[in-house]
């Protein structure tokens, strides 16, 4: 049984009025064969448009890939510390020269006031002699002083004696002339005449006194002026002596000697660095930390150094805020006075801080991604393992080796851990194997 024909209502052209109209149905086939086939059209394209790959074309085998999990986070730090003496003396040369004899070699074991080289300075020796002279100059000149200070004081004491004897007999003179005053035998003109002369006489006397006094004093302000001086000559004398002596050099301290080359004939300039003097027996630990834990390190935190097999109790002591090239410098000592047996300056240690108590979380393994991102988003690997998608995530604490998971991730998907540098700004990645 055929379908009835359409029927199409059509508006008369004569009347206005609307009637029905039935078509052929040849004519109502003729606009749905087109539709049908731009719908498949579209349909292929849409196909083909998933199809084909897309984003940021990398190779799988080039990148670290793990897996989220769920572990105990470990709050601890992990470093590859290095052994130091735990006290070392810089030998820095004191005075320059050329280097006349070497006692001692690198790696030998000193005692303070040990003679290790010894130095030649003409110039030094000069100058000890020059020295030497203006001090032997200066004692001179006070002994001079002294002798002129003796001299006088003994012209002094006889020219004194003799006017205290002038000043004696005028003095009886006057007091006889007043008796024969007195008694009308000594006109009044005679006795003023003796008792002027007594007056003077007197008055040479105190003069004298007064003169021998004042340059009694000076003298000897001029001798302890030159003696201060000669202290100060012998001062420097001494200086300049030790200066000298300083050219035979000795250990300023036990331990052991390292980084000294001296050989005999170079010479030597001041200030400069010729070796150091390290503590034979006692260590600490070097490391450097990177700089997203400078806010969490702190003097006194706990933790384990692997010495020898077996592990040894140390602790944080000093912490350099400087950065440098995104890391700091942290020292580390061990908490018994004596240091383990087996290290040596320069050996590699496994150390590991303690910073806060482990918890249950989802973890992802550290890596390069964390500095290039900031740990705010990452690559996720999609589950067919061909592409990877970028996503924000939220990432707490790094801590052994392991990043703490807070949001954005599920257990089992696998992330890009390796470096993000050359993805620029791409948010998908084509992973080509």
């Amino acid at each position: 049984m055929n379908a009835p024909d359409p029927i199409r209502t059509e508006e008369n052209p004569h009347t206005g009025a609307s009637m029905d109209r039935v078509l052929p149905r040849s004519r109502s086939r003729r606009w749905i064969k087109p539709a049908l086939a731009t719908l498949a059209a579209l349909l292929l394209v849409t196909i083909g448009w998933q199809a084909i790959p897309r984003g940021l074309a990398v190779r799988a085998s080039e990148l670290d890939i793990a897996p989220v999990t769920a572990g105990q986070f470990r709050d601890e730090l992990l470093l590859r510390a290095t052994a130091a003496p735990y006290e070392s003396v810089m030998l820095d040369a004191a005075e320059g020269g050329r280097v006349e004899a070497v006692e001692v070699r690198d790696g030998a074991m000193l005692k303070k006031g040990e003679l290790m080289f010894q130095l030649s300075n003409p110039q030094r020796q000069q100058e000890v002699l020059a020295r030497a002279s203006d001090v032997a100059q200066q004692v001179a000149n006070v002994s001079t002083l002294r002798a002129a200070l003796a001299m006088g004081r003994s012209e002094h004491r006889r020219r004194i004696a003799d006017l205290e004897y002038q000043t004696e007999r005028t003095r009886r003179t006057h007091a006889r002339n007043a008796q024969l005053a007195q008694q009308g035998f000594l006109s009044p003109a005679a006795f003023e005449e003796s008792r002027d002369t007594l007056a003077l006489q007197q008055r040479l006397l105190d003069e004298a006194r007064a003169d021998a006094a004042t340059e009694d004093a000076t003298r000897l302000t001029a001798i302890a002026e030159m003696d201060r001086a000669v202290g100060g000559l012998n001062a420097g004398l001494k200086l300049v002596r030790a200066t000298a002596d300083a050219l035979a050099v000795r250990a300023p301290s036990d331990g052991r000697l390292t980084d000294f080359h001296l050989i005999v004939g170079t010479s030597v300039k001041p200030g400069e660095r010729l070796g150091r003097i390290d503590t034979p027996d006692r260590f600490k630990l070097l490391a450097q930390v990177d700089e997203y834990y400078l806010a969490r390190c702190a003097p006194g935190i706990a933790g384990t150094a692997e010495i020898g097999g077996q592990p040894v109790e140390v602790k944080l002591t000093r912490v350099n805020p400087q950065i440098k090239e995104r890391r700091f410098d942290i020292e580390i000592e061990f908490k018994t006075a004596a240091s383990p047996k087996g290290l040596q300056p320069g050996l590699t240690v496994d150390t590991r801080l303690v910073l806060g108590q482990p918890a249950a979380a989802l973890l992802l393994p550290d890596g390069s991604y964390y500095a290039d991102s900031g740990g705010a988003w990452v690559f996720v690997v999609t589950p067919d393992g061909r592409a990877a998608e970028r996503r924000t995530v939220r990432l707490g604490r790094r801590a052994a080796g392991q990043v703490e998971v807070l949001g954005g991730l599920a257990r089992g998907e696998r992330v890009i851990v390796s470096s993000y540098q050359g993805f620029g700004d791409s948010r998908r990645l084509r992973l080509d194997s």
